[in-house]
């Protein structure tokens, strides 16, 4: 008599036992199971990457093709053109700290612990430049750009203080297009004219905003990167 599947008499069964009438019946062999590669890496690191690029690239449009924002301007409007470039600002940034919070760094160098002390101070400077960008100030006689210089210390910064994959893309991407930014724009504005040295008060009011500006970043950074500046 065959055994289950047509296996004959004395055959091995998938029990390792013989097979013979009332033996345990045979069960099929479970199929095996399919090798699923998931990328999410890739994913992400499109994600981070597209946002890059749109953050970038639209802040390079009005620097090197000004035609073109000209006439996007005439076409839209000022107001639905001013709207637009927010829009895709924001998008780009949305899509970068997206990006960032979903990529698992790779690390690629180690940074050195002597530098963290100088990097935080660069950080500090940054982060002036970035409020004086907006206001009237006596280092505006000494920068053109106090804004993109801002961005470039920052992002030097970060790469002083992490090493992986991810910060080398975000950071390294922003200090390239900081300095890009600087020559496009002295290229298109031709002569820089200075303007006049603010008060003293005016200064301090600087300082002040700055200081505020840190303390609601500090606050703010675990629940954009995922790190806080300060370990607990």
């Amino acid at each position: 008599m065959a055994t289950p599947y047509n296996a004959p008499y004395g055959s091995p069964s998938l029990h390792g036992a013989p097979g013979r009438t009332g033996a345990t019946p045979l069960t099929r062999p479970p199929r095996p199971a399919k090798l699923c590669v998931k990328r999410p890496g890739i994913v992400t690191m499109a994600l981070l990457i597209l946002g890059i690029l749109l953050f970038t690239c639209v802040h390079l449009i009005p620097s090197l093709a000004p035609g073109l924002r000209a006439g996007w301007r005439k076409r839209l409007g000022e107001g639905p053109y001013r709207g637009l470039f927010s829009l895709l600002l924001l998008a780009g940034v949305a899509l970068i700290v997206l990006g960032w919070r979903s990529v698992d760094p790779v690390y690629l160098y180690t940074p050195d612990p002597a530098l963290r002390h100088p990097a935080m101070g660069l950080l500090l400077l940054a982060f002036l430049l970035l409020v004086v960008s907006k206001r009237r100030s006596r280092l505006r006689l000494w920068l053109r750009h106090p804004q993109l210089t801002g961005v470039l210390l920052w992002a030097g910064a970060h790469l002083l203080l992490n090493g992986d994959n991810r910060s080398l893309l975000l950071f390294g991407s922003l200090a390239v297009w900081s300095v890009v930014e600087i020559f496009a724009i002295n290229r298109r504005d031709g002569v820089w004219v200075r303007g006049a040295a603010p008060s003293w008060g005016s200064e301090i009011v600087t300082l002040l905003i700055t200081v505020v500006v840190v303390g609601v970043v500090i606050y703010i950074h675990p629940w954009i990167s995922g790190m806080p500046i300060i370990p607990r």
